[in-house]
Order: structure tokens, then sequence, then C-alpha cells
């Protein structure tokens, strides 16, 4: 069902436009597997590959230690309504050599494993090429991931028909995706500083603590992990919700249960890839 009247007619023509592109750039690939997280970017992909190539296209979800089961459970829900064909491999992050030693780098190891499996995958399917969910706004962020897609010539459909983030919420709220406005996220390995050893047991901690967030009607938030410290980062709006009591005592009590010695609130609230603030702009660039 479209959702034309959500818009005024002007952005409604630029929308059009937009998916026009990402229809064209799609159409060309003739057959693709789509590296399917379930986030907004993975999905328009997957919904644009299945409704332009029909069965000449397929969704592959990784599940891992560093994948939430909300996560695994809404990517399985969005794949049934979009029709693809899904497929889900199951991998270990945590095993590729120089993953769990947390490099600033280690985005890089973790898609070089991905894409190579994915080729693997589409190449015994008789897929042509492997896409992913990668957009323009990445290019101008610290993606270490763009490098291994770049190397095994993995598409980027998103960025090649030069749609933004913006771009993408709006083309996905006119296909009436479930999750065009679904907050950012990014596996549980970004919520560790660099250098520090990412161990299963410590994911289960931030996921655990995460959930308990969740449950809080929090949407956009990250516990970071600094050992015995968990620093939660949260919208800057929603900062009283967990500095009043008793939410507060209440929060403190979960997170020691979970494992935590101090329990701390980082006031400059929520920021996408805030571990990245402590790297030069040397490595940076490594992307």
């Amino acid at each position: 069902m479209s959702q034309a009247a959500n818009f005024n007619e002007d952005i409604f023509l630029e929308v059009e436009e937009k998916l026009s592109k990402l229809k064209e750039v799609v159409s060309k690939l003739e057959s693709v597997v789509v590296a399917f997280s379930g986030g907004v970017d993975s999905t328009l992909v997957a919904k644009v590959c299945y409704d332009t190539l029909k069965d000449n296209s397929m969704a592959v979800t990784a599940r891992s230690e560093t994948y939430p089961d909300f996560e695994f459970k809404e990517s399985q829900k969005l794949a049934r309504e979009i029709g693809i064909k899904h497929l889900v491999v199951d991998t270990s992050e945590l095993a590729i050599e120089g993953f769990a030693n947390n490099p600033p780098e280690r985005c890089y190891f973790c898609k070089t494993e991905l894409f190579g499996k994915l080729k693997e995958i589409a190449k015994e399917h008789g897929f042509l090429n492997v896409a992913d969910g990668a957009n323009l706004d990445d290019t101008q962020e610290f993606r270490p991931g763009l490098k291994a897609s770049k190397e095994l010539n993995v598409r980027s459909p998103l960025k090649e028909a030069g749609l933004a983030k913006k771009d993408i919420r709006e083309v996905s709220k006119l296909l009436s995706l479930p999750n065009w406005n679904k907050p950012a996220y990014a596996c549980l390995s970004s919520r560790f500083p660099y250098g520090q050893a990412i161990t299963e047991e410590k994911i289960s901690m931030v996921s655990e603590a995460e959930k308990y967030l969740r449950g809080l009607g929090l949407i956009q938030f990250r516990v970071r992990h600094h050992e015995t410290i968990a620093r939660i980062e949260i919208l800057p709006e929603d900062i009283h919700i967990l500095t009043n009591s008793p939410a507060r005592e209440e929060l403190t009590a979960k997170f020691k249960e979970i494992g935590f010695t101090y329990v701390t609130l980082d006031l400059e609230g929520y920021r996408s890839g805030s571990m990245n603030e402590i790297l030069s702009e040397t490595e940076l660039k490594v992307s």
C-alpha cells in the first residue's frame, strides 16, 4: 500500500525518483544475494531486490554471538513480509583471527569473513552478485568494512543510487516497510573500547543490560562496556528517565546484578560511533 498521502506532491515525486534510481541499479545486478541484518538499510535493499528480481534474489542473515536474538527474530519476520527467500548461516565473529582483540579495523575482519561466505553461497546457488546495505553517508564515517566490500567486489545499491540515510527512510516509508523509522543499531562488538578484548561473557552482559533499558521503553541507547564500568548513552531528552527515583536505584541494582561494579550515565548523550572519538585522523582514514 502506497504512503503517498504522507508526502506533499513535490516530496513524493522526489522520493519516487530516488526509488526509481535504486530499482535501476538493482535491475542491472540480474541476480543477487543480499547481506540481510533486518536493519533499515538492508531491508530496503532486500525489498527492492525482491520486487525487481523476484526469485533471482535471496536474503542471507548471519547469526552470531554479537547479533541479539530480538534482531534475528525481526529479520525473519521482515523477510517473510517481503517474500524474499531467506537463508540463515551460523557464524562466530569471536573465532575470526584478530577480531576478539578488538583493533580499530575489527569490522574489516568481520566483513571479510561474512562477504566471503556470501560469495560462496551466491556461487552455490548460481547468483551473480552479493549486495550489502552500505549507503552514501557511510562513506563519510569510519567504516573499515567498506574496505572488505571493495576487495570482494560486493555491490552497494543504496550507495550506487546516491541514497543517504534520510533518503532511505523516506523511500522505506513510501514502500510501507514497517521498520522505516527504526533507530540505528550496530552489532554488540561496537560497545567495547578498541584494544579491550571481547568475550562471550562481556557480550552477554551488554546484551542483558540493553534488554533492561529496552524494557523501560527507551528507543535509542547504548551500554558501553569499560570492564567494571557500564557507561550508558541515551538521548539527552531521555536522561531524566534514568536519574529520577526509583528508576535510578533499580537500574543500578540490575546492572550490578548483571556484573558491573560501577554504573555511569554519559551526560553527552547517545552518539553513533562514540568509541571512534579516541582515534587519530590517520586511523580514521583506514576505510
